[in-house]
């Protein structure tokens, strides 16, 4: 659930497609000579999230002395990349993470395992009915989350306290937000915030706290150009205050929060989700706090619970019942759940969610509890977005940078954004 998704790489629906039909499209996995099973496992994060993950893949490689599994990781956006040309080249790694966007594209082009068929070694009867259908497509599981996240503003507590500025309170509006951002900046002299104009996620809340949505039911774009325009005025004239950050420090994100403003001492806040913003301990050693997200101007929220992220096999695995077991011992373990804790969000297990809240220390607690603080507040999360989402991501970045560099005004980029969502949505 990274926060920023800028640069963004588009994989062709076509060439997934295409990789179900080559000879020799998979075979990941592999037996080395001493008869062990050998696992390809990625994911993206932060150095955290790694070092977690690497002590329980330790775990899971002692209690199952046959497998050794081949760990990677890079920020989202790399993480992205990687994984696309992966999978249009058929490689695609036998256990990998995924966004709520990348399943439907993935499993639509056959890259993704029907889960279906590991069954009685994937375990999932202790995850939440509703949360366990975000992971399916045409009525097949192809995902399972693993993981139950939500957007936050986090800030910088000793910058923002030493401001003056009350500290943001459960149901702030937009309108509130944009004028702590100016007072912040007054009176701290850099920006209040990173510009939420180039992230797509920001935009969803704002829609949604206005009873709209990214997309319909069918699938269809769910605001207009006048919506959108409206949102990039917004940011915009913010930007040109200097109440969040300018064109130069945003066109660096990359998804890693080391090169958001934050990150870079240069903003007392940001928007992000909540476990990833654990990276920012190491780069605000003042320390950090979550903040909800901003409400619709009538106290509407737009912010959600969703699946953190996902875990799905690769469908031309070698090794699918081992991969299986390395999933399952991800989601059901107590002692990954332990080692684990919250890099990934809540755990979705309901015993392993339950059992574990009260071994949470440091930042992980600190997430629980901002999650329980929003209990029965939120509306229900949208369904995942059509495959299409993933290219758009790219699209609405590089059409807010023509407004954050002046070269195009917020109802031009607004317009050009809705014509092109609208014909990636029908190809």
């Amino acid at each position: 659930m990274p926060g920023h998704r800028t640069k963004g790489f588009r994989a062709s629906a076509a060439a997934l497609a295409l990789c179900a039909v080559m000879a020799g499209c998979g075979g990941s996995g592999e037996s080395t000579g001493g008869g062990k099973v050998v696992l390809r496992y990625t994911w993206w994060g932060n150095p955290d999230r790694a070092a977690r993950t690497e002590q329980a893949v330790a775990l899971f490689e002692k209690q199952h002395p046959n497998v050794r599994v081949q760990t990677s990781f890079s920020g989202y956006d790399a993480y992205k990349q990687k994984l696309a040309i992966q999978a249009t080249g058929g490689d695609a790694p036998d256990v990998m993470q995924l966004d709520y966007r990348q399943i439907d594209q993935y499993a639509s082009g056959h890259v993704l395992l029907d889960l279906g068929k590991v069954k009685d070694t994937l375990r999932t009867d202790e995850i939440d009915a509703g949360l366990l259908a975000t992971g399916r497509v045409n009525g097949r599981q192809y995902a399972v989350p693993q993981g139950r996240g939500t957007e936050t503003v986090v800030y910088d507590v000793k910058a923002w306290k030493a401001a003056g500025v009350p500290h943001p309170a459960k149901g702030w509006t937009w309108s509130q937000w944009a004028d702590d951002m100016r007072e912040l900046a007054r009176r701290t002299g850099r920006p209040g915030a990173t510009d939420p104009g180039q992230s797509e996620d920001a935009f969803e809340v704002w829609l949604r706290g206005r009873g709209k949505a990214l997309y319909t039911k069918d699938r269809q774009l769910g605001f207009t150009a006048d919506d959108l325009t409206e949102w990039w005025t917004f940011t915009d004239r913010l930007r040109r205050e200097g109440a969040v950050s300018p064109a130069e420090q945003t066109t660096q994100l990359d998804g890693s929060v080391e090169n958001t403003p934050l990150g870079r001492g240069k903003a007392t806040a940001d928007f992000n989700w909540d476990a990833p913003s654990s990276g920012y301990l190491a780069l605000v050693p003042t320390g950090v706090a979550l903040a909800p997200m901003p409400s619709g101007e009538d106290g509407t929220p737009g912010q959600y619970f969703k699946p953190s992220m996902f875990l799905g096999i690769g469908a031309h695995t070698g090794h699918p019942e081992e991969a299986a077991a390395l999933v399952d011992f991800l989601l059901n373990d107590s002692g990954a759940a332990k080692i684990l804790g919250a890099t990934r969000g809540i755990p979705v297990n309901e015993k392993i969610r339950t059992g574990t809240a009260s071994q949470l220390k440091d930042f992980d607690k600190t997430v629980s509890d901002f999650q329980t603080s929003l209990e029965g507040s939120l509306k229900d999360p949208p369904q995942a977005p059509p495959s299409g989402d993933n290219a758009l991501q790219t699209t609405f970045q590089r059409d807010y940078d023509q407004v954050s560099y002046q070269r195009m005004s917020p109802r031009e980029a607004a317009r050009n954004y809705v014509t092109e969502a609208k014909a990636e949505l029908r190809s």
